[in-house]
């Protein structure tokens, strides 16, 4: 997408938010929601779904946590989404109204559900629409969207005129409406603070505690080390709350919990810092997403990190597979079968990675992730 296009859509989109203020009003804050559990037998995480509904489906399904109807079925499993559930294909709205409701039919049995913020839940929130879909938009179109378009129109070249600005050509005009299809309206009153889809997310965490592992969306990089889950979960959802670009300073830093990238890329000079944050919260692993893998649950940093996202959306084209926390172990679900995840590099990761390429259709993806890993264990072996 053109800059001109994402700053239109951008400025378009604080103007919804506006009018959202002052349709809804104000609310007064959620109280503060729990970070930590120690009760859960069973835990699941799933990495970034990105508007894939028929993938996250079957993974859910294949983990025994809903059925075929897509009811819940997963009794006291606490299952975690570590966010990115919006933008690049289309069927986030539909995402979204699955975890809503599994949150409820989930805490009925005993379990509980865990969808966490990830970079793309607050760039929505936030009014970066820079990887939503024409379909995301569609899913919000009522028979009112053309009213509502025009009157945001209107808007647009009121503020235009009070700048005295020019006129708009034939071709802005036509940019302006390919920037704001049928439906853009809707979904920026959804996903604003005040919206249905909004106000949920606001009410999230972006990282809790299950036992004695962290869940997140990027990663703790060292900037945030000593921040205590419940600092950086207040913060993040006062900024969304918020909802201003400007003051959103942890939401938006790339070393921040929802876009850091460097545990996901294995930087070895953060292994030190890693075993620093891990002690603080008394954790041995830090299960993240963000950063796609090769296509596999990926063990990092001999275990300490888990990466799961698998690139499970169809944009991506990764396969349905998740991580598993039962009896204090770790697996990899992959199609459908349960892998141990092997908590040593070396051969067990050899071993491991070996077993996934065996289930995969196409287990060249897979190929330079085992060469170069190969090549790795070559080198430290005695010569």
């Amino acid at each position: 997408m053109s800059e001109t296009r994402h700053s239109c859509r951008l400025s378009s989109s604080l103007l919804v938010a506006s009018l959202a203020w002052a349709l809804w009003g104000l609310e007064s804050a959620r109280a503060t929601a729990r970070d930590a559990w120690d009760d859960a037998e069973r835990v699941v995480a799933v990495g970034d779904v990105h508007g894939d509904l028929a993938q996250l489906e079957t993974i859910l399904r294949d983990a025994s946590v809903i059925d075929e109807k897509d009811r819940w079925i997963g009794g006291r499993t606490h299952l975690v989404q570590v966010g990115d559930r919006l933008d690049r294909a289309p069927d986030s709205r539909k995402v979204m109204d699955l975890f809503m409701r599994l949150e409820k039919e989930a805490r009925k049995a005993g379990g509980t559900v865990h969808p966490l913020i990830g970079n793309h839940e607050a760039m929505n929130v936030l009014g970066d629409l820079r990887y939503t879909t024409p379909g995301e938009f569609a899913a919000f179109r009522t028979p009112d969207s053309p009213r509502l378009r025009d009157a945001l129109f209107s808007r647009f070249v009121e503020e235009r005129r009070a700048k005295r600005l020019p006129s708009l050509t034939d071709a802005e005009r036509r940019a302006w409406e390919d920037a704001h299809p049928p439906g853009f309206v809707e979904q920026r009153l959804a996903l604003s603070p005040k919206g249905t889809y909004g106000a949920w997310i606001c009410g999230l965490n972006a990282v809790i505690r299950i036992g004695d592992t962290l869940f997140l969306h990027g990663g703790i990089s060292p900037k945030y080390a000593d921040f205590s889950l419940g600092d950086l979960n207040e913060r993040i959802r006062q900024e969304l709350r918020e909802a201003d670009p400007l003051t959103a300073v942890i939401t938006s830093d790339p070393d921040g919990p929802l876009w850091f990238r460097g545990l996901a890329q294995g930087d070895p000079a953060l292994a030190g810092p890693l075993e620093t944050v891990l002690k603080r919260h008394g954790c041995r692993r830090m299960v993240i997403g963000h950063t796609p893998t090769e296509g596999l649950v990926m063990p990092l940093y001999g275990g300490r990190v888990v990466v799961i996202d698998v690139g499970l959306s169809r944009f991506f084209g990764g396969p349905p597979a998740a991580l598993v926390l039962e009896d204090g172990k770790a697996f990899a679900l992959h199609r459908g079968r349960r892998l141990a995840l092997p908590a040593a590099e070396g051969e067990p990761l050899l071993r491991y990675v070996r077993e996934v390429m065996a289930l995969e259709p196409d287990p060249s993806r897979l190929q330079a992730l085992l060469d170069r890993l190969e090549g790795v264990s070559a080198a430290a072996s005695p010569r």
